[in-house]
């Protein structure tokens, strides 16, 4: 679901993993046409290095 929140609209992935400044930035670049698929390579970015780390703290390997 997340995924799919990213692609369409990225800004609004950011607020759900807990990164408003982020989203907010986020926000501003996909105002732009040309901006929008930056913004959704990068919010597509920011899920799989979220992912990682929600792995890596289940696991118990966070330090």
């Amino acid at each position: 679901m997340r995924l799919i929140i990213a692609i369409l609209l990225p800004f609004l992935l950011f607020f759900t993993i807990g990164r408003p400044i982020a989203g907010i930035v986020c926000l501003v670049l996909q105002l732009t046409l040309i901006g929008w698929l930056p913004a959704a390579i990068w919010a597509v970015y920011a899920l799989s290095q979220y992912t990682t780390d929600q792995k890596i703290r289940r696991a118990g390997l966070d330090g």
